[in-house]
């Protein structure tokens, strides 16, 4: 497996699988605790137009993506607490006018998208140095954030009503979730793509949370094992010729069936 490494490429793949597990660890825990998947594969699949803007404005379409998806996830959360609309049929409609935009967008510009279906359906083994480093710079923003407003934040995640009545500004912290979720699309976008993102983001914590309800520990072994799981992934592709976006998500869905059923035989054993 070491001889991978002396391809550039290959080198970029495994430093986007490890960037990309830490935000998927880390907001991943969040999701799944606060039972948000829904939401999140709105803001994921609205993205698309953020993608679409940049064909259309020739530039780097990840540039363009992160304040779109961010606008699009605060539109998503204002109309779930404000609006008297139900939150599905939010989701519904923002997921929709955003893939539409982006083809419209996509439409407008000129020449042909060369690279359009590696941010559908994934490309890791394409990413470049300048997508690597605006990654990087997000996951500091997740990282620090998290850091500044943990306790807000798993206030929130376990019960808006209670955090509100001892001070803590649900909604606004809910929105920032929101934005955090977001950036984390924005980072996972090239490894799996829009259509495959929401695997990433709820899989590996869905796996830790089987085994511990410890936030930190939670997202340190969410974080480990998407490493872990994405690289399984990522080699399993390259050996096979398989696309890498759609063998990461086979992985990590295996991963948690191992999972699942591993706890099982624990619980049976503890009870013998």
């Amino acid at each position: 497996m070491l001889e991978l490494f002396q391809y550039q490429f290959m080198q970029n793949a495994f430093i986007a699988a490890i960037l990309v597990s830490i935000s998927c660890g880390i907001v991943g825990t969040y999701v799944v605790i606060k039972k948000i998947v829904s939401i999140s594969g709105g803001i994921s699949h609205a993205a698309f137009g953020g993608i679409g803007l940049g064909y259309l404005l020739g530039i780097n379409p990840i540039v363009t993506a992160i304040p779109f998806s961010v606008l699009s996830a605060l539109f998503m959360g204002i109309a779930s607490k404000k609006v008297n609309i139900s939150e599905d049929t939010a989701i519904g409609i923002l997921w929709s006018v955003g893939m539409a935009m982006g083809i419209i967008f996509i439409n407008l510009s000129p020449g042909y998208a060369p690279d359009l279906f590696s941010y559908l359906f994934g490309s890791i083994l394409t990413v470049p140095s300048t997508d690597l480093l605006i990654m990087f710079f997000l996951d500091i923003i997740i990282i620090l954030t998290v850091f500044l407003f943990h306790r807000e934040f798993n206030a929130i995640a376990f019960n808006e009503e209670f955090a509100q009545s001892v001070g803590v500004r649900s909604n606004l912290f809910y929105m920032l979730l929101l934005a955090l979720v977001a950036l984390s699309v924005v980072v996972m976008i090239k490894v799996v793509g829009i259509i495959l993102i929401i695997a990433l983001l709820t899989i590996p914590a869905s796996i830790s949370k089987q085994f511990t309800f410890n936030i930190k520990k939670l997202m340190l072994s969410s974080c480990i094992i998407g490493i872990i799981l994405t690289m399984v992934g990522l080699w399993l592709s390259f050996i096979f010729d398989f696309s890498s976006g759609a063998t990461i998500v086979i992985v990590l869905a295996t991963g948690f069936l191992i999972s699942y059923l591993l706890k099982n035989i624990l619980e049976e054993l503890n009870e013998v």
